[in-house]
């Protein structure tokens, strides 16, 4: 039943490689677990109760994406949106968290209204492939640099110097040098689930060699989610002081999970003929979906996660490797100990390796027509350097029509590409530097 529903034998997948996919993403991605909630909690909104809320979320968003989509992506809470609110909307501007909730929700019902009209499908159909290829690459470089700094290989610096190689003699470091290795040689032996195997062989072996403690116990209880569950202050994010607020928190979940959708689906082959996602109106309404129970939860703007490339590269097709993923994030409320333990040097390891394969769509790209190269340069730049798929994505939206425009060749912009201009131009006007 489950290879007819989600068309296992047409994709070419089957039950095994698809629970497999499944777990690589989620152990990839489970960091979210206890990172999401950390960081929340610079806005005032309490570890635990957070914490349900961002199992919760990524529970039923990416069920939905497996379920109603029967895409393999997962769902959770972003990073980068969780900072901003917590560090810019409620530290900087002073903002609670209560009316920071009420403009995620209002952004995802925006979201999901812009859905159902298929007014996301449109726009997402309108981006050139030159720009899909930037997505890809530019999440790779992403996801490298991620990874590179979660295993300590890459440190932050001084000014002058933002960044530097970590210590080598660490034990940590050495693991992770170990893992990313281990992983390559699995992969080039074609074996089946490498990302998964080097994970948790590294898992282990941080086990016994001392360098990652065990958790003090396995199984526990999830904590009360009624001190943020339902708190939202939608009336208060209505006010106009609020504006830049919410077109910030709608521009950067938009171009997010679109770039993330894209540029995933262009490396594993999903994307038509004419270069667009099939029935992409149906991940986009996940995703808004998601956004909206996530605020009714307690917890920040949900999309598309770039871990699911990991789960991708181990073969996941169809819908049922977020269907494993979602299950896995429910039984981890009550496993949250030993989930959460799985150590930087393990994931961030993988992560690098996603990367790898994630930057390939590179070679299709022809560099000789700069009208092409400039905005795809500068996608990818903006995306890696800023630290902020945001900034990249918009970047590329922007310059994408100047370049044609000023060459005369504005007929190769279609008249989406125009829309996603004009709200990018708004997004760097109204963003709160």
């Amino acid at each position: 039943m489950l290879t007819k529903y989600f068309k296992l034998d047409e994709l070419g997948t089957n039950i095994r490689t698809e629970i497999i996919a499944g777990l690589t993403t989620f152990v990839t991605m489970a960091y979210i677990i206890v990172v999401n909630p950390k960081i929340l909690e610079a806005a005032g909104m309490p570890f635990g109760p957070s914490m349900v809320a961002t199992i919760l979320s990524a529970f039923f968003g990416t069920l939905t994406m497996g379920v109603y989509a029967k895409r393999p992506f997962a769902i959770a809470p972003y990073m980068g949106e969780n900072a901003f609110i917590a560090n810019t909307v409620v530290n900087v501007l002073g903002y609670s968290w209560q009316t920071a909730l009420g403009a995620i929700f209002i952004s995802g019902v925006i979201f999901t209204i812009l859905t159902v009209l298929n007014i996301r499908s449109w726009l997402a159909n309108a981006i050139p492939e030159s720009l899909k290829i930037a997505f890809a690459v530019g999440i790779g470089l992403f996801l490298t640099f991620i990874g590179l700094n979660e295993t300590g290989i890459v440190e932050l610096g001084v000014p002058g110097a933002p960044v530097h190689i970590g210590n080598l003699h660490d034990a940590s470091i050495l693991l992770a040098l170990f893992t990313f290795l281990f992983i390559g040689f699995l992969m080039i032996k074609k074996i089946k689930g490498a990302i998964l195997i080097g994970i948790l062989t590294a898992t282990f072996l941080g086990f016994i060699f001392g360098v990652t403690p065990l958790p003090e116990k396995w199984v526990s209880m999830p904590p009360d989610i009624s001190p943020i569950f339902l708190q939202l202050d939608i009336l208060g994010a209505l006010s106009w002081g609020f504006f830049a607020v919410i077109l910030t928190v709608l521009v950067m979940d938009f171009v997010d999970t679109m770039g993330t959708l894209i540029g995933m689906s262009y490396k594993a082959g999903l994307l038509d003929e004419e270069g667009n996602l099939p029935e992409i109106e149906k991940p986009f309404l996940a995703d808004a979906l998601a956004t909206v129970v996530a605020a009714c939860l307690g917890t920040t703007t949900t999309g598309a996660y770039l871990e699911s490339a990991a789960g991708i590269e181990a073969g996941g097709k169809s819908g049922l490797t977020s269907v494993v993923t979602a299950f896995l994030f429910l039984i981890a409320l009550f496993f949250a100990p030993f989930v959460t333990v799985i150590p930087p040097y393990a994931y961030g390891s993988a992560l690098i390796i996603v990367g790898l394969l994630m930057i390939s769509p590179i070679s299709k790209f022809d560099f000789s027509n700069l009208t092409e190269a400039i905005p795809v340069f500068v996608t990818i730049t903006f995306m890696s350097f800023t630290f902020n798929l945001g900034i990249g994505l918009t970047a590329g939206f922007v310059v994408f029509p100047l370049m044609k425009t000023v060459t005369g060749n504005i007929k190769d912009v279609k008249p989406g590409m125009w829309v996603l201009f004009v709200f990018s131009m708004l997004f760097y006007v109204f963003y709160p530097y």
